[in-house]
């Protein structure tokens, strides 16, 4: 937080574990998979093409700039940690899974 910011003006963060299957047919949100959103990607996991592709996915899914979804942890991994700035925790489950 910069010191001319006050705690009101601060962005909400999010940090949500997903769990991805790379090669799939389409690009959709498949559900729950334990703590985990599971999301099918057509990207093939390679060379970091199933992480960008979840990243770009994830930023149009929750209609926010990719800028704002970071991958946190997994990039070699189907088990990924991503933050998510400028929205709640229940807000992107709310966009990503249709929970009310």
């Amino acid at each position: 937080m910069r010191p001319s910011q006050s705690a009101a003006t601060v962005e909400s963060m999010a940090t949500l574990r997903f769990y991805v299957v790379p090669n799939a047919k389409v690009d959709s949100v498949v559900g729950e998979h334990g703590a985990a959103i599971k999301i099918k990607l057509r990207a093939p996991a390679v060379e970091g093409k199933a992480n960008a592709a979840l990243r770009s996915f994830l930023s149009e899914e929750l209609e926010i700039p990719e800028r704002q979804v970071v991958l946190e942890h997994g990039h070699k991994s189907r088990e990924k940690i991503i933050r998510i700035d400028g929205l709640s925790e229940r807000d992107a489950r709310r966009c990503l899974c249709g929970l009310r």
